[in-house]
């Protein structure tokens, strides 16, 4: 039988807390300052200094605004700062919202072959409501981002900037979603009535148009044909004309991302296996996503050596998870909440993904990091959050927040060991839409 907290339970609760005069100092202290001040370990940043054995020479931070581009701005960077290098073009920037007109447009088009293919399905059926609660936003994963690029090159910044709707992107989520969802239910009611093929394919060929247009109308339309125009650090002038997306990155980036894996340490699967998640592959003939899932410890080795040769490394974490996001800390010792409520509040790290309290939430791109004695004792992290967070835009990882909050990074496969390289010839194993790695 279900019990109700009794009054009896209440009393032994108060006196419980009067038991110890040093409750009612804490109490003033988190309840005037909030749970991170009162809790705040100022002893644990003589450990995260912003000093690393191995860093990337970068420049300034990109800014993805109050949108959810995390995934598409990392993967832009690790081929920026090449680029940079190579063509001596000082914090140069490819267009993140070409990219990303494109995303929700190849987004939209999965969107309605999903629900054609489900359209017998009741609407109450899982994935019916996993397809219909999220029909298009702007998150996403490593595998995407190649897939697009591969698919539709990139363009410098000046060439397709932001707008408010791409560093905005609630307000267009918002309207695309509602027109989906409606999009969706007419697409079922022609499935069902037994309408002809080529009805249902004009339908969803009018809804795709209907979609262009509207995402022309908020990120701009796309270019097809643009010039390359631009004075070097060293003020030599450039110019190359007539350039396709496509034919400048393979002309300017030369990036295969067929080379690179997905590293994944997720303990609340099986390590040692490959897994796909075609619910999120919404390129249909691009790049597939594919978790690697092995152990922790490969993760760094592979990173680092990636590090030592150069290249930055893009990885996907949970920052929500104990970040001092204005000083730019990732450690999980500078917040003490266990000690300032003197209760338990440990998982681990399978603990976490399993019950929901850990995510994939976020991607970044790691450019140094502090080996001593040959562990790696604190990382250099590149945000895409702007200069005015943390330093410069820089954030300081400690080794355990790595150990607890990083799930992924992208290696080229030369950094793996012969283990994984054979793991890569294993079938996949398919993940549900809602996997904790989703």
């Amino acid at each position: 039988m279900k019990k109700d907290i009794t009054q009896a339970n209440l009393e032994r609760f108060r006196t419980a807390l009067k038991g110890r005069k040093v409750n009612a100092v804490v109490a003033r202290a988190v309840q005037q300052n909030g749970v991170n001040a009162a809790s705040e370990n100022i002893a644990a940043k003589q450990d995260l200094t912003r000093v690393f054995s191995i860093e990337l020479p970068t420049g300034k931070v990109t800014n993805q605004k109050k949108s959810g581009r995390c995934w598409l701005f990392s993967t832009l960077n690790t081929l920026r700062h090449q680029f940079a290098e190579q063509y001596q073009i000082k914090d140069f920037q490819f267009s993140q919202n070409y990219n990303s007109f494109y995303d929700r447009l190849e987004k939209a088009n999965h969107f309605y072959e999903e629900v054609l293919a489900t359209a017998t399905q009741p609407l109450a059926s899982r994935i019916v409501q996993h397809l219909f609660a999220g029909p298009d936003d702007d998150g996403g994963q490593w595998a995407n981002a190649a897939a697009l690029i591969e698919k539709y090159g990139v363009v410098p910044q000046d060439v397709m900037p932001e707008t408010y709707n791409s560093e905005k992107t609630a307000e267009i989520s918002d309207v695309l979603s509602l027109k989906l969802r409606k999009d969706g239910l007419k697409l079922r009611e022609l499935v069902n009535a037994q309408a002809a093929q080529q009805e249902i394919v004009a339908a969803k060929e009018q809804f795709l148009e209907e979609v262009y247009r509207m995402l022309v109308y908020a990120f701009g339309e796309p270019p097809t044909v643009f010039d390359f125009e631009y004075r070097d650090d060293e003020h030599k002038y450039h110019l190359d004309q007539a350039l396709t997306p496509q034919r400048f990155f393979a002309k300017y980036v030369a990036w295969d991302f067929n080379d690179y894996v997905c590293l994944t340490n997720a303990p609340d699967h099986e390590l040692g296996q490959v897994y796909s998640l075609p619910s999120q592959d919404y390129i249909f003939n691009g790049q597939k996503i594919a978790f690697v899932n092995t152990e922790l410890a490969v993760l760094k080795e592979a990173a680092i050596a990636q590090l030592k040769a150069g290249q930055s490394v893009w990885f996907g974490n949970d920052v929500t998870k104990d970040l001092e996001r204005t000083q730019g800390i990732l450690a999980p010792a500078f917040h003490e909440r266990s000690a300032l409520f003197d209760v338990g509040l440990q998982l681990t790290k399978a603990q976490r993904l399993q019950t929901g309290e850990a995510h994939v939430s976020h991607a970044m791109t790691l450019v140094g990091v502090d080996v001593i004695a040959g562990h790696p004792t604190k990382w250099k992290v590149e945000n895409s959050w702007g200069e005015k967070i943390g330093d410069q835009g820089y954030f300081v990882m400690s080794a355990q927040w790595f150990d607890d909050y990083v799930y992924e990074v992208i290696v080229n496969q030369k950094y793996l060991k012969d283990a994984q390289r054979r793991l890569l010839q294993q079938k996949k194993i398919e993940l549900a839409p809602w996997d904790s790695l989703a």
